[in-house]
């Protein structure tokens, strides 16, 4: 079997939701997990398999909230998305502030994402077109003009495309990694994995990136409304999650044992010079093609959850690009101007990230289908509740001290 028949099988099988969720849960904090593991020794390892099967059930416990039984006790489709959720959790409270409340959540987290991926791209560019004389700010303009076209990005299959080509661009990178380390392994008898000595900050750290790396709650529920057998949504769930545990666990281990303790935060900074700029233009193709995946979902949200925009009006096109462009044109600006941004994305990404991938889907689960659910999964719902309240409060703290240090430092 050829790699395209492949990938138009695994598209034609689980319609165009596989790569996009593949894209998500296979982004680029994978190259911080080495860093991680270093930080959490076997602890690490846990981590990483737990947060998957954990951010897998958050993801399908947040698409059974979209659902209802019937009279005949058939499930049928009453919400459609994470704002009508939130809503029905909250109707009898404040009616409309929970939607409200995770729109805006939503919104701030991909704009974030959006603005990391066009700050990482400049940077890239800047290192692996270092032979020509571009400074950053002309790189990040660069990046800017390539990323215009996705003003024009309407359907959610182009997205699907896009993101294809970047999940194949970061399983390159993957086993070029791999395959390095593999060639050094001779060297491995000497990196051990730390049994019992695991400080606090370094297991907060990796939490953080661990917990991150698997994120795609985001654009489930208009993922799962546009699959053609909705019943496969499951098995999609297992399977990706199941596949980048495999891919991030050998990634980060054998990583691992061929730096030691000489492991560095982002682990290309490892490599010898060749092999990393091959694979900095890897990572380049492949923020580049992770962009239109959050810019695609934060426009949509305003446009429909937001400003209420009428599709078939006739100035509706003109409106849907001005918001596009001036979405984009932020981001740049963000990009170009906010200091500290790492420590704010950190800071924002704590509250927003942990809240929409383990905080919130546990709660609306409970209470939506409290009366459905036995002792063990109530008491499993209940401890991702606490789970991601830990995450927000512990990455809060270590941003804000992260803050501190920078200001005082200059």
């Amino acid at each position: 079997m050829t790699v395209t028949s492949l990938v138009e099988g695994c598209v034609r099988g689980c319609d165009f939701i596989t790569p996009i969720c593949c894209a998500a849960v296979t982004g680029m904090f994978v190259l911080g997990l080495p860093y991680a593991l270093l930080r959490s020794g076997y602890v690490g390892l846990l981590l990483l398999v737990s947060a998957a099967l954990i951010c897998s059930y958050t993801g399908k416990i947040l698409v059974s909230c979209l659902y209802e039984e019937d009279e005949t006790g058939h499930s049928v489709r009453v919400r459609h998305t994470y704002e009508d959720v939130a809503n029905a959790c909250c109707r009898h409270i404040c009616p409309y502030i929970g939607g409200k409340v995770v729109n805006a959540a939503q919104v701030v987290e991909l704009l974030m994402t959006c603005i990391l991926y066009l700050i990482v791209s400049s940077n890239l560019m800047c290192h692996s077109l270092f032979f020509l004389p571009l400074t950053p700010a002309t790189c990040s303009i660069i990046t800017f003009l390539i990323l215009v076209p996705c003003m024009l990005i309407r359907d959610l299959r182009v997205v699907s495309r896009l993101s294809l080509f970047c999940s194949l661009a970061q399983f390159l990178i993957t086993f070029i990694v791999i395959g390095y380390c593999l060639r050094q392994s001779p060297q491995w008898a000497s990196r051990r994995l730390s049994a019992v000595t695991v400080d606090f900050d370094g297991f907060q750290v990796a939490v953080g990136v661990i917990i991150f790396s698997y994120t795609s709650q985001i654009y489930l529920p208009t993922l799962e409304e546009s699959m053609t057998d909705r019943l496969d949504f499951d098995s999609m769930m297992n399977w990706t999650h199941a596949l980048a545990c495999v891919l991030k666990t050998a990634f980060s281990v054998t990583a691992f044992l061929t730096w030691g303790e000489e492991t560095k935060e982002v682990i290309t900074d490892n490599l010898p010079t060749a092999l990393r700029v091959v694979v900095n233009l890897c990572l380049l193709a492949k923020a580049l093609l992770s962009y239109p995946l959050p810019f695609y979902a934060a426009a949509e949200i305003l446009q429909t959850g937001v400003l209420k925009l009428d599709s078939s009006a006739d100035r509706a096109e003109r409106w849907t690009l001005l918001l596009r462009g001036s979405l984009l044109l932020l981001t740049l600006v963000m990009a170009l101007y906010v200091p500290h941004f790492s420590l704010l994305m950190g800071l924002t990404g704590s509250v927003t990230g942990a809240a929409m991938t383990l905080l919130l889907p546990a709660l609306f689960h409970l209470q939506l289908k409290w009366t459905e659910l036995d002792m063990s999964r109530r008491l499993a719902d209940l401890l991702i509740l606490l789970l991601g309240c830990f995450c927000s409060v512990s990455g809060v703290v270590c941003s804000i001290k992260g803050m501190v240090t920078a200001f005082e430092d200059k």
